[in-house]
């Protein structure tokens, strides 16, 4: 009967122990809680002097693509592509130009033919000026130049008897062909537009790298927030379970070891959350610094989730990789350029012929306006030759080279579209795959918490031992990181698939950037 008693008074005072220590359970978890929200929102500052913003992964992509460095670097390096195209481009528009010399004197002495015949060394000072405007058109058609000029002379000399005369071609038409010799300009106008047509899916690409990079600092700083809430919350549960064990360690019912254990695990619960607050300070100052956001911004991430009803066809995706990826322009423009370089080759290792026409009037006299007066006909032509007669073999040497090169460059080529279309199948598969696994990992977490919830409650009423509730703590916390893990996995492989198809399955459409907005900007 005493022992009955003693068994009675025990459970008794256990139990109110064990309330004693519910109500401590949720006094210091209400106290973990406000001071979790305080690290994780304010992040050591006061809530009430800091504007806090909200972000989804799609703003934050949003914000990277218009203002971070790399966004800045992409435009610039369009911008210099863009303009190198506008120079190309002008090169084939008509040109027009002034050239004066204002005046160009000598004094010296001078052979000068006498009416005799005979030479005589006569000191000698003139002063020659001189007048010009010129106009050029290239003709890629030919790989020739029409031009026309008009200039003007004046010479003065100064001896015994000094005189002044000008010298005029009012009008003077023109043309330099070269015969039988490679077209540069034929080939730069196939060339050079490709260069352009680059630079700007590349823009897109580029844009879509700052996705990919936004998507991963996104989930850096949501993944260290997610550690302070799971570090808080274990925090707040093992001080909890060590003022349990600390009742029953005094009734009798816990052994020293268990409480030591509990006290060794709240130690290190302390000293976890003290790390993840360092780390998430630093995720937080390197979002903000990639975003160009102000210091005194607090961020808070919304995190994403999956779209479930979304499954990309690989067939789909290599086709509007093969439409809008620059990759493809590149392999196009290299063969176009081994092809170049062949030809080029096999024109300059022959024989080669140059023709210069002119036609136009011309005059002289000594007064400007008689200068103008009953021009005569000027007429030129010149043809100059080059003939190869022995090289050594240097011509058929740089001809086999070129040819060498452009089946290399095929090949690398051939090889080149096998690799993309490559990826872009395994990056495809690993997408829709990833789709189920986010939704496992998901029901994970949900099932890992709630036996986490369940195994607490037993260890408090003594039912099981303290190594089952740390396995299950231990699976939890896993569990909530596995879920965040597969989901970063999932939107990266999604945007990963962007930057290599430049579409947005999402929208079923072309992921376009307005050139002429990206110039307007500068």
């Amino acid at each position: 009967m005493k022992i009955t008693n003693k068994n009675e008074n025990l459970a008794c005072e256990f139990h109110k122990t064990y309330l004693t220590q519910i109500i401590y359970d949720l006094r210091m978890k209400i106290k973990y809680l406000v001071s979790g929200l305080f690290i994780f929102f304010i992040s050591g500052a006061t809530f009430a002097q800091r504007q806090t913003m909200r972000l989804t992964l799609d703003q934050v992509i949003d914000i990277a693509q218009k203002q971070s460095p790399d966004a800045l670097q992409a435009k610039n390096r369009y911008l210099g592509s863009y303009w190198q195209y506008r120079s190309f481009k002008a090169g084939f528009m008509p040109g027009v130009s002034l050239s004066a010399t204002l005046p160009r004197y000598s004094k010296s002495i001078q052979p000068v033919t006498q009416e005799n015949g005979t030479v005589k060394f006569i000191p000698l000072q003139q002063t020659t000026s001189s007048l010009g405007l010129s106009a050029t058109q290239n003709l890629s058609f030919t790989g020739g130049q029409l031009f026309m000029t008009s200039d003007l002379q004046r010479l003065d000399i100064k001896q015994v008897n000094s005189s002044t005369n000008y010298a005029t071609n009012p009008v003077t038409f023109g043309i330099r062909q070269p015969l039988f010799k490679f077209n540069d300009f034929k080939w730069q106008r196939n060339i050079q537009p490709l260069y352009y047509q680059e630079a700007e899916r590349r823009l897109v690409e580029d844009r879509e790298q700052i996705a990919l990079t936004a998507v991963s600092m996104f989930f850096d700083l949501l993944s260290t927030q997610i550690s302070m809430k799971i570090q808080l919350t274990n925090l707040a549960n093992n001080d909890t379970l060590y003022k349990i064990a600390k009742g029953r360690f005094n009734i009798g019912t816990l052994a020293e070891n268990d409480l030591l254990q509990l006290e060794l695990q709240l130690l290190s619960a302390q000293s976890q959350v003290e790390n993840v607050k360092l780390d998430l300070e630093n995720k937080i100052f390197s979002l903000k610094s990639y975003l160009r956001l102000q210091d005194d911004v607090a961020i808070e991430l919304i995190p994403p989730t999956t779209t479930s009803s979304m499954k990309i066809e690989s067939d789909k995706a290599i086709e509007q990789s093969e439409e809008n990826r620059s990759g493809y322009l590149d392999f196009k423009r290299r063969l176009l350029e081994a092809q170049e370089n062949v030809l080029k080759a096999r024109a300059n290792s022959g024989f080669s012929a140059n023709l210069v026409a002119l036609y136009g009037t011309t005059q002289s006299a000594p007064e400007l306006a008689n200068a103008y007066q009953n021009p005569r006909d000027l007429q030129q032509l010149t043809v100059s030759l080059q003939i190869p007669i022995l090289d050594w073999g240097q011509a058929k040497g740089r001809v086999k080279v070129a040819e060498s090169n452009q089946a290399m460059e095929k090949s690398s080529v051939e090889q080149g579209i096998i690799d993309f279309k490559q990826e872009v199948y395994l990056k495809v598969m690993q997408f829709n795959n990833q789709r189920s696994q986010v939704q496992i990992a998901a029901k994970t977490d949900t099932v890992a918490e709630k036996r986490y919830e369940v195994t607490k409650q037993r260890y408090m009423i003594g039912k099981i031992a303290i190594t089952d509730l740390n396995i299950a703590q231990s699976e939890k916390d896993n569990a909530r990181r596995g879920y965040f893990d597969a989901l970063r996995t999932y939107w990266r492989n999604y945007f990963e698939i962007r930057k290599l198809t430049l579409f947005d399955f999402t929208k079923n459409e072309k992921i376009i950037v307005d050139p002429l907005e990206m110039r307007q900007l500068n």
